[in-house]
């Protein structure tokens, strides 16, 4: 909605460094994928590891028997989205992953996803992990900082939703 006398807020398309950044600090976002031909969509919370985000899940979830489909190879493409986004003023950033899921099999590796991430709802039977190796990372800022600054002077950083509701300063 456009309030006259405000000024407008504005889009600016995030690098895949920063968006993966912003990732990194919210635990929860929502995972894409393929069911009986249809897109479906699970909220999970996600840690990064070594530049790639990593779930818990468990034996008979469908995300689990759709990633041991594609265990050979590089995996089944899925997409990966989490935001923090103010409900009042509509500002914040959203970041959208599209990348390879496979299912985490080796022992020693599982262990340790194991020790990085407690699942987010009853962690009875979530003894699976599935790692996704991003091939295209995107985000925007919704911000009403004014356009880019005049050249040679600082940008004013804005502050954006981060972790738990707290603050996380942005330039």
């Amino acid at each position: 909605m456009i309030r006259y006398g405000e000024p407008a807020h504005r889009r600016i398309d995030l690098d895949p460094v920063e968006a993966l950044r912003l990732l990194d600090s919210v635990s929860l976002g929502r995972i894409v994928f393929t069911r009986q031909a249809l897109p479906t969509v699970r909220p999970v919370n996600h840690v990064l590891d070594g530049g790639d985000i990593v779930i818990r899940t468990h034996e008979g979830a469908a995300l689990t028997a759709h990633t041991q489909q594609g265990s050979e190879g590089e995996g089944v493409v899925v997409a990966y989205e989490a935001d923090a986004i103010d409900p009042d003023t509509h500002l914040g950033w959203s970041v959208v992953v599209t990348g390879y899921a496979r299912l985490v099999t080796d022992p020693a590796d599982l262990a340790r996803v194991r020790t990085l991430l407690a699942p987010w709802a009853p962690d009875e039977g979530m003894d699976q992990a599935v790692r996704i190796r991003p091939s295209l990372v995107t985000g925007v800022l919704l911000t009403d900082a004014p356009a880019g600054p005049a050249k040679g002077t600082a940008r004013r950083a804005r502050r954006t939703p981060g972790r738990s509701g707290t603050r996380a300063r942005t330039v």
